[in-house]
C-alpha cells in the first residue's frame, strides 16, 4: 500500500516540532494528542491550484496579435476581408496550441474515487478523489475531499513535481511539508530509487516531445511567412511539416505506454494512466494542419492564380518582352533643343 519509509522520513525531519509542540501542551494543560486527528506540526496548507500562469501568459500573448492583427482588417475590401479573418484566427490557434502544449499537465491522467488514510501519525480515513495528471516536464497530484471539509481541515491539494533533474528533492520537500499519505505514495512511484523505474520513461518521453514540439512551433512560423511571399507553394509544404513534427510528439509521448504499467493500489481501489486532453488536442491541431496543407499543395497547382489573388500575393504584370507603354505627353519647355529620335522597331531573330 503507502511505502513505509515516508513515515520514519515525516517523523525524523519533523521531530523537533513534535518535541517542541508536546512541551507546550503539557505547560498549557491542553488536551491535544497526536492521534485525535488534528496535525498542529505541519505547516500552513498552501492554496490549492487554480489556473496555470504560464498558460494565462500564452493566452494573453496571442490574444494580444490577434487584437493587433484585426486592426488591419478596415483596410481589407472586398470579400478578402473575411478570408484575412478566418486566416488569423486559425493560424493563431494552432500556434498557440503548439505552444499551450509544452506546458499542459494532461497529456495523460488517472483519477479515482476511494477512501485512504489522510496522513502520517494518525489512523484518520478520508473519502477524496485522488488523481495523477503527466506533463511534459512533470505529474500534478491532485487530492479533493468528498467533502472538501474534513476533519477541521480543507483538503484540496494540488502538487507539482517536475523532473528537469531530478524529482528526488521535491519528494523529500514534500515528505518535510507532511503531505497526505496519497500524494507521497504517487509521487514515490516516480523517483529513482522506485523499482516501477517511471521516472526513466516519463522523463525522456517527455523531453522528445517537448523538442519535436518547439520544432513544429518553428515550421509553423516559417509557414506564416511563407505565406506572404509569392510561394505559397513551400508554405503548404511547411504546414506538412509541422502537423509531421505533431505526430513526432505524440509519438514520443506514447512511448511511456510502451513500459511495464505500474498500478496505483491507494485504499482498496488501484487506477492506470491513460491518454487525456492534450493528447487529443495535438492529435486535431495536426490533423488540422495536414488538411491546410494539401488543400494549399493542391490548389496552388490547379488554380495558382487565384491562390495568389486570395493571399494577396504581388504577381508581376507584365513580362520582359511585352513592355505595355500608354500614351504619355512631354512638356516642350524642358525638352527645348532635344532630338527624339523615333523609338528602332525590333530586329527580327531570323536574320540573327
Amino acid at each position: 500500500m503507502f511505502p513505509q519509509h515516508s513515515h520514519s522520513t515525516s517523523l525524523s525531519s519533523s521531530s523537533v516540532l513534535i518535541f517542541k509542540f508536546s512541551a507546550a501542551t503539557v505547560t498549557s494543560g491542553a488536551k491535544m494528542t497526536f492521534y485525535d486527528d488534528i496535525y498542529p506540526f505541519y505547516p500552513l496548507q498552501r492554496t490549492s491550484f487554480i489556473f496555470s500562469g504560464r498558460l494565462l501568459t500564452i493566452i494573453l500573448v496571442f490574444l494580444v496579435l490577434a487584437g493587433g492583427l484585426l486592426l488591419i482588417l478596415p483596410g481589407i475590401r472586398g470579400k478578402s476581408r473575411l478570408f484575412w479573418t478566418f486566416r488569423i484566427f486559425i493560424s493563431l490557434f494552432i500556434g498557440a496550441v503548439i505552444v499551450a502544449l509544452n506546458f499542459t499537465n494532461d497529456w495523460a491522467e488517472a483519477r479515482m474515487t476511494t477512501n485512504a488514510t489522510y496522513k502520517s501519525f494518525s489512523n484518520a480515513v478520508v473519502n477524496a478523489e485522488i488523481g495523477l495528471h503527466v506533463g511534459l516536464y512533470g505529474i500534478n497530484v491532485t487530492l479533493k475531499g468528498n467533502p472538501v471539509v474534513q476533519f477541521n481541515e480543507t483538503i484540496d491539494y494540488n502538487e507539482i513535481f517536475s523532473w528537469h533533474d531530478t524529482i528526488e528533492e521535491e519528494y523529500e520537500e514534500a515528505l518535510e511539508k507532511g503531505l497526505p499519505n496519497p500524494i507521497l505514495y504517487i509521487a514515490e512511484k516516480f523517483t529513482l530509487s522506485s523499482p516501477c523505474g517511471l521516472i526513466y520513461q516519463y522523463r525522456y518521453s517527455g523531453r522528445y516531445a517537448s523538442a519535436t514540439l518547439w520544432t513544429a512551433f518553428c515550421c509553423w512560423m516559417l509557414a506564416n511567412i511563407l505565406f506572404s511571399m509569392p510561394v505559397i507553394l513551400y508554405a503548404g509544404y511547411m504546414m506538412l511539416f509541422t502537423a509531421a513534427f505533431i505526430f513526432f510528439s505524440m509519438a514520443s509521448f506514447s512511448t511511456i505506454m510502451n513500459v511495464p504499467q505500474c498500478v496505483f493500489s491507494i485504499g482498496t481501489d488501484s487506477f492506470e494512466t491513460e491518454y487525456s486532453h492534450s493528447f487529443w488536442l495535438a492529435l486535431a491541431t495536426g490533423v488540422l494542419c495536414t488538411i491546410i496543407g494539401i488543400l494549399v499543395v493542391m490548389f496552388n497547382y490547379m488554380i495558382p492564380e487565384k491562390m495568389k489573388e486570395a493571399f494577396s500575393v504581388g504577381v508581376d504584370s507584365y513580362e520582359d518582352e511585352d513592355v505595355a507603354y500608354g500614351e504619355g505627353y512631354l512638356n516642350s519647355v524642358f525638352l527645348d533643343g532635344v532630338t527624339i529620335s523615333p523609338l528602332p522597331s525590333k530586329v527580327s531573330t531570323e536574320h540573327i
